[in-house]
């Protein structure tokens, strides 16, 4: 992504924070997998989608007015002795020429320049409880200027949330965010295909799981999430991620897994048959899903509000869990006193973005927000049915089935951007059987 994408975005923040204030966004910290070994480091969203810079040890702060430069970066210095254990580093040339920043200091040096900058500044946009450490350092920095109010030092007077402001801008997607989750769907659509193919009873869930990561890496791409790839019972299981089961021949599996390329996330899940076809329990459960994902993309739509197309699944559901006598009872009110989600516990999507489960308010003054063109939203509707399941046959036990796609909302509509993968039943079988 371009330089001047996070530049645009960093001067549409400060015109909404207004003069007279400064925002300070600290870089994710590194976390311990074990010992001395680190998991692999991924940049807070919120400073990423600001600055695009990509290590740790770092903080920007945006200061609107400043007359040396907006855009200050506290980041590591070069140092050659480290770089050879670690790579190189980004430097303060580097966060210069390479990301934009007006100056750049070194991340030692924060205690020492943060408080100036703070200083004559009326609000502070922060978001307090996320980093408990940073939190009180900033205290600090400003207590330290109170300290000197005597002697004409300024401090701050008002502490806002940053999130508001930033989080409501992330939720529209530009252009250039949407080339990269186009990107990320593709791949994640590509390592779906693959891993249907690679299934067989008898495999293990983490040799599908496998196929998933090694696409994703094949093609510059991360896993977004952990990948739930759960076979029979543990397709019921909605955050499975043990994928050490063996699967077995009539089992269904339910694969929940997307890419992220450039921060960006996808996020797709299927459900198909471990042999390649479907029992008539499986297909009628999942020819009901699919109807109401039909139903709920369907009120993907500008001017419609966030709940319209959970609304639709749950209707679609408990219609046809009745005609299939899982439930019992008139729609209307199965669904007025909750009984679908016996077999339907979660809602029908979320936003979608630099974060999987995104960031952006579901609702406004107490009720649900009107979509708009640039949201990206997930529609995933499911059913599960564990093993006994009080009153319920035999016959259907340990089908869980889930369909999740990615949905564009647009000026006319919608734009399902992982469209171009299988998601019916006969799609499924000809796809496992070998048609192309």
């Amino acid at each position: 992504m371009k330089t001047s994408e996070f530049a645009r975005r960093r001067r549409q923040l400060m015109r909404m924070m207004g003069n007279d204030s400064i925002a300070i966004l600290p870089a994710a910290p590194e976390r311990l997998r074990n010992r001395d070994v680190e998991y692999p480091y991924r940049q807070d969203s919120d400073l990423h989608y600001l600055t695009g810079f990509p290590e740790p040890e770092a903080v920007a702060v945006l200061a609107p007015g400043r007359r040396h430069g907006e855009f200050v970066l506290f980041c590591r210095p070069r140092d050659p002795e480290r770089e050879v254990w670690t790579g190189p580093r980004v430097g303060q040339e580097g966060a210069v020429s390479e990301f934009g920043a007006d100056d750049s200091f070194p991340i030692d040096d924060l205690d020492d320049i943060l408080p100036g900058l703070l200083e004559g500044r009326e609000r502070v946009f922060y978001t307090m409880g996320r980093r408990p450490d940073f939190d009180r350092r900033l205290i600090a920095w400003v207590n330290r200027i109170r300290e000197n109010a005597r002697s004409g030092a300024h401090p701050p007077g008002e502490f806002v949330s940053l999130d508001p402001l930033l989080h409501e801008m992330r939720l529209f997607k530009s252009p250039a965010e949407l080339r990269l989750m186009r990107a990320a769907a593709r791949v994640s659509m590509e390592a779906h295909r693959r891993a249907m193919r690679r299934c067989r009873p008898g495999a293990a869930e983490y040799e599908v799981e496998a196929e998933l990561i090694a696409h994703f890496r094949r093609n510059g791409a991360e896993a977004a999430y952990p990948p739930i790839v759960g076979g029979g019972a543990n397709s019921c299981v909605l955050h499975y991620t043990r994928n050490d089961a063996l699967l077995r021949d009539g089992d269904l599996l339910l694969i929940d897994a997307g890419a992220e390329v450039g921060c960006y996330a996808a996020d797709i899940t299927r459900t198909f048959p471990v042999n390649g076809r479907f029992s008539p329990q499986q297909r009628a459960i999942h020819d009901l899903v699919v109807k109401a994902q039909k139903a709920a993309i369907a009120k993907v739509r500008p001017g419609n509000h966030w709940n319209d197309a959970h609304q639709a699944a749950v209707r679609v559901l408990t219609e046809g869990l009745v005609r299939l006598g899982l439930l019992k009872g008139r729609p209307a009110q199965l669904i007025k006193s909750g009984a679908y989600r016996r077999f339907y516990m979660h809602r029908t999507g979320h936003w979608l973005g630099l974060d999987v489960h995104d960031v952006g308010d579901y609702k406004v003054e107490g009720r649900w927000r009107l979509l708009e063109p640039g949201m990206v939203l997930t529609v995933e509707p499911g059913l599960y049915i564990p093993a006994g399941s009080k009153g319920v046959a035999r016959k259907w036990w340990n089908i869980g089935v889930r369909i999740e796609d990615d949905v564009l909302v647009t000026r006319d509509g919608h734009e399902v951007l992982t469209d171009g993968l299988v998601r019916s039943a006969e799609e499924i079988e000809a796809w496992m059987a070998g048609a192309d």
